[in-house]
């Protein structure tokens, strides 16, 4: 079976967003960064697009950067490795967000 594509269709295929605009507000942590004058411009821009606010696309981005990026993944695996290990032989693990 084939699907038809009409020109409608692909006209609005061509503007689906990447991300989808928030259903909820999660718990939040204050983050202060300085940005490029062009990248906080489209941040800004992505934001209204969506309808949301700068913070959520500065966050669902990052989410998306956490999950494709593989060599990240195998980097965190080590770390997390590392920490449990020490754990485990008694030591204390503390935690500070900047």
């Amino acid at each position: 079976m084939h699907r038809v594509i009409h020109a409608n269709d692909e006209k609005e295929n061509k503007h689906l967003a990447l991300l989808k605009a928030p259903s909820k507000q999660p718990k939040t942590t204050m983050l202060q960064v300085r940005l490029e004058e062009d990248v906080r411009l489209n941040l800004d821009r992505y934001a209204e697009f969506l309808d949301a606010s700068p913070s959520y696309i500065v966050s669902e981005v990052l989410k998306l950067l956490y999950r494709k990026d593989k060599a990240f993944h195998a980097w965190l695996a080590g770390q997390h490795t590392n920490k449990r290990e020490a754990i485990s032989k008694g030591e204390s693990l503390q935690l500070e967000l900047k």
